[in-house]
Protein backbone atom coordinates (compact mmCIF):
# COMPACT_ATOMS: atom_id res chain seq x y z
CA UNK A 1 0.00 0.00 0.00
CA UNK A 2 1.45 3.78 -0.66
CA UNK A 3 1.70 5.61 2.68
CA UNK A 4 1.74 9.40 2.49
CA UNK A 5 3.49 10.77 5.81
CA UNK A 6 2.70 14.12 7.27
CA UNK A 7 5.10 16.18 9.67
CA UNK A 8 2.98 19.04 10.46
CA UNK A 9 4.27 22.47 11.61
CA UNK A 10 3.64 26.21 11.75
CA UNK A 11 5.48 27.20 8.59
CA UNK A 12 6.78 23.81 7.29
CA UNK A 13 5.37 20.65 6.83
CA UNK A 14 7.47 17.83 5.51
CA UNK A 15 5.86 14.43 3.40
CA UNK A 16 6.97 11.30 2.93
CA UNK A 17 6.00 8.30 0.92
CA UNK A 18 6.67 4.64 1.29
CA UNK A 19 7.23 2.05 -1.64
CA UNK A 20 3.78 -0.24 -2.02
CA UNK A 21 5.34 -3.21 0.05
CA UNK A 22 5.80 -0.59 3.33
CA UNK A 23 9.10 -1.23 3.59
CA UNK A 24 10.95 1.29 3.17
CA UNK A 25 10.07 5.57 3.73
CA UNK A 26 12.03 8.31 1.34
CA UNK A 27 11.15 12.32 1.61
CA UNK A 28 9.13 13.78 -1.03
CA UNK A 29 8.85 16.85 -0.24
CA UNK A 30 8.66 20.20 2.01
CA UNK A 31 5.55 22.22 1.83
CA UNK A 32 6.22 26.47 2.78
CA UNK A 33 2.40 27.30 3.82
CA UNK A 34 1.25 28.02 7.34
CA UNK A 35 -2.54 28.41 5.94
CA UNK A 36 -4.33 24.97 6.90
CA UNK A 37 -6.68 25.26 4.24
CA UNK A 38 -4.47 26.17 1.54
CA UNK A 39 -1.85 23.58 2.72
CA UNK A 40 -4.91 20.76 2.97
CA UNK A 41 -5.32 21.30 -1.04
CA UNK A 42 -1.77 21.43 -1.43
CA UNK A 43 -1.37 17.88 0.57
CA UNK A 44 -4.52 16.91 -1.29
CA UNK A 45 -2.61 17.33 -4.73
CA UNK A 46 0.49 15.36 -3.74
CA UNK A 47 -1.49 12.82 -2.35
CA UNK A 48 -4.24 11.97 -6.06
CA UNK A 49 -0.55 12.65 -8.01
CA UNK A 50 1.35 9.88 -5.73
CA UNK A 51 -1.86 7.70 -5.49
CA UNK A 52 -1.58 8.06 -2.22
CA UNK A 53 -3.91 4.73 -0.89
CA UNK A 54 -3.32 6.19 3.52
CA UNK A 55 -1.92 9.03 5.29
CA UNK A 56 -0.57 9.41 8.35
CA UNK A 57 0.03 12.31 10.54
CA UNK A 58 2.31 12.45 12.99
CA UNK A 59 0.99 13.12 16.42
CA UNK A 60 3.08 15.37 18.69
CA UNK A 61 2.59 14.09 22.30
CA UNK A 62 4.14 15.38 24.96
CA UNK A 63 7.50 13.60 26.34
CA UNK A 64 5.03 11.99 29.59
CA UNK A 65 2.60 10.39 26.94
CA UNK A 66 -0.31 12.81 27.17
CA UNK A 67 -1.90 14.88 24.52
CA UNK A 68 -1.73 18.80 23.95
CA UNK A 69 -2.74 21.54 22.25
CA UNK A 70 -0.59 20.77 19.20
CA UNK A 71 -2.13 17.31 19.15
CA UNK A 72 -5.63 18.67 18.12
CA UNK A 73 -4.69 21.14 15.55
CA UNK A 74 -2.62 17.94 13.80
CA UNK A 75 -6.09 15.93 14.39
CA UNK A 76 -8.21 18.61 12.91
CA UNK A 77 -5.67 18.62 9.93
CA UNK A 78 -5.96 14.78 9.83
CA UNK A 79 -9.95 15.21 9.62
CA UNK A 80 -10.00 17.74 7.31
CA UNK A 81 -7.43 15.47 4.57
CA UNK A 82 -9.65 12.66 5.03
CA UNK A 83 -12.58 14.87 4.18
CA UNK A 84 -10.57 16.29 1.29
CA UNK A 85 -9.48 12.95 -0.02
CA UNK A 86 -11.19 10.44 1.13
CA UNK A 87 -8.54 8.33 2.16
CA UNK A 88 -8.50 6.89 5.30
CA UNK A 89 -6.11 9.12 8.05
CA UNK A 90 -4.49 7.41 11.20
CA UNK A 91 -1.38 8.76 13.38
CA UNK A 92 1.81 8.38 14.80
CA UNK A 93 3.45 9.33 17.79
CA UNK A 94 6.43 11.83 16.53
CA UNK A 95 8.09 12.59 19.67
CA UNK A 96 11.69 13.27 19.14
CA UNK A 97 11.66 13.10 15.39
CA UNK A 98 12.84 16.72 14.53
CA UNK A 99 15.40 16.08 17.23
CA UNK A 100 16.49 12.94 15.81
CA UNK A 101 16.38 14.66 12.20
CA UNK A 102 18.57 17.75 13.15
CA UNK A 103 21.06 14.39 14.31
CA UNK A 104 21.01 12.41 11.39
CA UNK A 105 21.25 15.78 9.33
CA UNK A 106 24.33 17.30 11.61
CA UNK A 107 26.14 13.31 10.82
CA UNK A 108 25.70 14.03 7.34
CA UNK A 109 27.04 17.19 6.81
CA UNK A 110 24.11 19.36 6.37
CA UNK A 111 24.16 22.17 7.81
CA UNK A 112 22.36 25.82 7.45
CA UNK A 113 19.37 26.59 4.70
CA UNK A 114 19.74 23.18 3.31
CA UNK A 115 19.27 21.62 6.79
CA UNK A 116 16.11 23.94 7.26
CA UNK A 117 15.19 23.07 4.06
CA UNK A 118 15.03 18.98 4.46
CA UNK A 119 14.60 18.07 8.33
CA UNK A 120 10.74 18.13 8.04
CA UNK A 121 10.92 15.48 5.19
CA UNK A 122 13.68 13.85 7.24
CA UNK A 123 10.84 14.15 10.18
CA UNK A 124 8.15 12.82 7.93
CA UNK A 125 10.22 9.80 6.85
CA UNK A 126 10.77 9.05 10.45
CA UNK A 127 6.90 9.22 11.18
CA UNK A 128 6.25 7.21 8.44
CA UNK A 129 8.77 4.38 8.73
CA UNK A 130 7.94 4.22 12.44
CA UNK A 131 4.17 3.82 11.54
CA UNK A 132 5.67 1.40 8.85
CA UNK A 133 7.89 -1.27 11.40
CA UNK A 134 4.66 -1.35 14.11
CA UNK A 135 2.30 -2.34 11.75
CA UNK A 136 4.53 -5.48 10.08
CA UNK A 137 2.44 -8.38 9.88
Amino acid sequence: MRIMSVDYGDKRTGVAFCDKNEILASPHSVIEEGYQPKLVVKLSEIAKNECAEKIVVGLPRNMDGSYGFRCDECRALGEALNEKTGLPVEYQDERLTTVISHEILSSNNVRGKKRKETVDAVSAVMILQSYIDSHKK
